[in-house]
C-alpha cells in the first residue's frame, strides 16, 4: 500500500448515485433513456426493463463493452495505470445511475451483473473504472432481495474486503458505502460479520485511512462502516481491541519501534481531521469512543498509563469547551447538539472514572467544570420551556440531563477550595450557575452536593449561605 490516501475528495458524495465526470445539476434526476429509444419505437415495450425506460439492448452492449474493454487491457503490455474513453466513463456512469431503480437492479442482478463486475474488477487496471463498478454493486445492493443475491458470492465479498486496502480513495469510499449498505440489511449483515472477523487486514486497512488521509468523504463513510460495525458485534469490537493490546506487547518484548497501528489512536486522529470539517462526522468517531468504554476491554486500554485515554480525553474536553454549549448559545442550540452532548459526556465521564487522578489534575478540568455549569444552566432552561418533541427526543433529552448530572456529581467530589476560588475568579462559577448546580445534584447526589457546599464555605462563605438558604440540607 501507498503512503497516503488521500486524493482529490469526490463531490456530491451524499447520495449513492454516481458522481459524473462533469457533473450538473440534471444528474439529481434519474438519467434520461438510452438515446436509441428515447423517441419509442415498436419494440420499446419489450425492450423496457421492467416499468421503466431504460434499454436492455442498450444495457447489454455497455456491459459487453466493459467485458471488451478490461480485456483489451489485461492484454495489453503496458503495467501502469490505464484511462476510460470519456463515452465509456459517460456510458457506465449512467449504468451507475440506473442501477438505484429497483427493476434495473433485479435485470442487472438476473443478467449475472456482479459476476461481470467481479471480473472487471480484478482485471482492471483503471481507478476510475474499478470505482464505478463498485458503486454500480453499491446500488444493486440497496435493495434486500438483490443485496441477499449479491452476499451469497463468496469470491465476491473476498474481493471487496481486499479494495479496503486500496490506494485509490474514490474506490474505498465506494467499497466502505457498499460494505455499510450490506451490514445495514439485517438478513445478510451475518455473513459480512462473518468474513470481516476472518478477513484480519479490515481492521489494518481501515486503521491505515484513518490516521493517513485528510479525504472528509472518506473519514466520514469508514467512520460509518466501524460505527456499525462495533454496534452489530461487541466480541468483533473486542477482538480488535485486544489485538491491539497484544501487538503492543509483541512490540514491547522485541523492543521494537512499535510501527503497528494503533486502533483508538487512529481513530482519534480521524476525529481531530473531522472537528472542524464535519460535526455528523465527528459524532460518528465519538460514539465509537463511547461504544469502547461500554466494554472491559476498553476500559483497561484508556486506563493504561501509556494508553490513548489522554489523547481521548484532551480531545472531547476541546470539543465540550470549545465547540459545544458555549455561553452565548440559545437554549435552542443545546436541542440540536444533543446527540453529540451525549456521546461526549459519555466518554469524558467514563474517562475520568478509570483516570480520575490524572484528569483531576488536568489543565482541562477547570473549563470541563465551568462548561457542565453551563450545561446544567441550558437544560434548565431547556426544561422550563414547553415543547412537542416525540417521545425518542424526549427520552434523548432525558439522557442529557442524567449524564450531566453524574458526570457534575463525579467532578465536584473532588473539588478543593483552590479550585472553587479558580472557578469563580474565571467567571465559571457564579450564584446562578452555583444555584442550578445545586438544583442539578439534588436529590441523587447529596454527597458531591455537600461535598460542593463545605468547598464552598471556605472559598466564599456570602455564596454558600445564600446556596444553603435555597436548598437546605
Amino acid at each position: 500500500m501507498d503512503n497516503s490516501v488521500d486524493g482529490p475528495e469526490q463531490e456530491e458524495q451524499e447520495s449513492p448515485s454516481a458522481p459524473a465526470r462533469k457533473q450538473s445539476s440534471v444528474m439529481d434526476r434519474n438519467p434520461s433513456p438510452p438515446p436509441e429509444k428515447a423517441d419509442g419505437g415498436k419494440d420499446e415495450d419489450v425492450d423496457a426493463i421492467g416499468d421503466t425506460v431504460y434499454s436492455k439492448h442498450w444495457l447489454f452492449s455497455t456491459l459487453t463493452r466493459l467485458i471488451n474493454v478490461v480485456t483489451e487491457q489485461s492484454e495489453g503490455n503496458s503495467e501502469g495505470q490505464m484511462k476510460l474513453s470519456d463515452d465509456d466513463e459517460d456510458d457506465l456512469c449512467r449504468v451507475w445511475d440506473m442501477a438505484m431503480d429497483k427493476d434495473v437492479a433485479g435485470f442487472l442482478q438476473e443478467f449475472k451483473a456482479a459476476d461481470i463486475l467481479l471480473g472487471v474488477i480484478a482485471k482492471s487496471r483503471c481507478p476510475r473504472l474499478t470505482e464505478i463498478s463498485v458503486g454500480i454493486l453499491g446500488n444493486i445492493a440497496c435493495f434486500p432481495e438483490t443485496c441477499a443475491t449479491l452476499s451469497q458470492n463468496e469470491d465476491l465479498g473476498a474481493v471487496l474486503l481486499l479494495l479496503l486496502g486500496d490506494t485509490d480513495p474514490p474506490t474505498i469510499l465506494e467499497t466502505s458505502r457498499l460494505l455499510l449498505t450490506c451490514l445495514s440489511q439485517k438478513d445478510v449483515s451475518s455473513v459480512w460479520l462473518q468474513r470481516i472477523r476472518q478477513q484480519t487486514s479490515v481492521c489494518s486497512n481501515l486503521c491505515f485511512i484513518m490516521c493517513s488521509s485528510t479525504n472528509t468523504d472518506l473519514l466520514e463513510k469508514v467512520g460509518e462502516l466501524i460505527d456499525k460495525l462495533f454496534d452489530l458485534d461487541e466480541e468483533l469490537m473486542k477482538s480488535w481491541i485486544t489485538a491491539q493490546q497484544s501487538q503492543e506487547k509483541e512490540d514491547d518484548d522485541d523492543d521494537d519501534d512499535g510501527n503497528h497501528l494503533d486502533l483508538t489512536s487512529c481513530l482519534i486522529e480521524a476525529a481531530k481531521q473531522l472537528r472542524s470539517e464535519s460535526p455528523r462526522g465527528m459524532e460518528g468517531y465519538l460514539h465509537i469512543l463511547q461504544l469502547l468504554t461500554t466494554v472491559e476491554e476498553g476500559i483497561q486500554l484508556f486506563a493504561a498509563p501509556d494508553g490513548p485515554g489522554k489523547s481521548a480525553w484532551n480531545l472531547v474536553c476541546d470539543v465540550v469547551c470549545e465547540d459545544l454549549c458555549q455561553s452565548d448559545d440559545l437554549p435552542v442550540v443545546l436541542h440540536e447538539q444533543k446527540s453529540i452532548l451525549v456521546h461526549a459526556l459519555s466518554v469524558l465521564q467514563a474517562l475520568y472514572r478509570c483516570q480520575d487522578q490524572w484528569c483531576s489534575s488536568s489543565e482541562k478540568i477547570l473549563p470541563l467544570i465551568g462548561t457542565m455549569l453551563r450545561v446544567c444552566q441550558q437544560q434548565s432552561k431547556c426544561n422550563e420551556e414547553p415543547t412537542n418533541e416525540d417521545d425518542a427526543k424526549k427520552e434523548q433529552q432525558q439522557t442529557i440531563s442524567d449524564i450531566t448530572a453524574e458526570f457534575l456529581a463525579d467532578l465536584v467530589i473532588h473539588i478543593s477550595k483552590d479550585m472553587v476560588i479558580n472557578l469563580i475568579d474565571k467567571g465559571f462559577l457564579t450564584q446562578k450557575t452555583c444555584l442550578t448546580a445545586a438544583a442539578c445534584l439534588l436529590p441523587t447526589f447529596q454527597t458531591s452536593f455537600q461535598h460542593l457546599q463545605t468547598m464552598l464555605s471556605e472559598a466564599d462563605p456570602q455564596l454558600a449561605d445564600v446556596m444553603r438558604a435555597q436548598f437546605p440540607v
